[in-house]
């Protein structure tokens, strides 16, 4: 069994696990989950920095640890290697951050763009939110409708100095194991985006679900499975790599 650490992606919370933490409870594994600096805390959006992000997921990590991280979150759950060393990494239609790139730089890079007029940047311009317009098509078109709403009531502000801010991909993060979820109906990381981030990945690091961007609450039984059975291939401390 694991600890397992679920991170948050872009304008959600620890909020946004409701579903799939009885899910993977049901497997033994201990579960946990936190809200990212300027997420609830009180904290103004411009002073919350990329660096807070990364250890603010550092502090819950111990050697026991798999890190679950969403969209945005493969940048915060990628830096807080530099400051605690986790069992592993497990990247949730993430993004997989390049050294020396912003999340911004990488989401432009993309083949193609998905969000444009959808995100509504705040009167300051520290935070930006999705329209609920929007919200639906994009994150959770193929969700239960009680789940969307629940979303939709829970959306939050995302500060963008942490998603301006380039990263610098630790020394440590080349030897840890890391798995890939890949979504096919993803409509906010495009799928070819998210193969070409994994491409020099060994296949049996990348699996694919049949889900779009939020499988939490499209799949949470199915992701559950699925991320059970990759901790189940990801050697705890005391045990020799597989």
């Amino acid at each position: 069994m694991a600890d397992i650490l679920l991170v948050h992606g872009s304008c959600h919370g620890a909020w946004c696990w409701r579903d799939l933490t009885p899910a993977l409870t049901v497997y033994g594994h201990t579960v946990r989950t936190i809200d990212l600096p300027g997420h609830g805390d009180g904290r103004s959006p411009a002073d919350v920095s990329l660096d807070d992000s990364c250890r603010a997921v550092a502090a819950q990590i111990t050697p026991d640890t798999i890190v679950v991280g969403h969209s945005w979150a493969g940048f915060p759950i990628t830096g807080a290697v530099a400051h605690a060393c986790p069992r592993g990494l497990i990247y949730l239609c993430a993004y997989v951050p390049i050294s020396g790139m912003s999340l911004i730089d990488m989401r432009r890079a993309g083949p193609r763009q998905t969000i444009g007029s959808a995100a509504v940047k705040s009167e300051d311009g520290h935070s930006y939110t999705i329209h609920p317009d929007a919200a639906p098509e994009l994150f959770y078109h193929d969700c239960p409708p009680d789940a969307v709403s629940f979303a939709l009531d829970h959306i939050c502000p995302q500060p963008i100095r942490p998603q301006a801010t380039p990263l610098t991909v630790p020394d440590r993060w080349s030897s840890l194991p890391k798995h890939y979820i890949r979504c096919t109906h993803d409509r906010t990381i495009p799928p070819e985006y998210q193969a070409s981030m994994t491409a020099d990945w060994p296949d049996a690091q990348v699996h694919v679900l049949d889900s779009a961007h939020s499988p939490f609450f499209a799949a949470p039984h199915p992701l559950a499975r699925l991320i059970d059975q990759i901790t189940a291939n990801i050697p705890a401390p005391s045990e020799p790599p597989r």
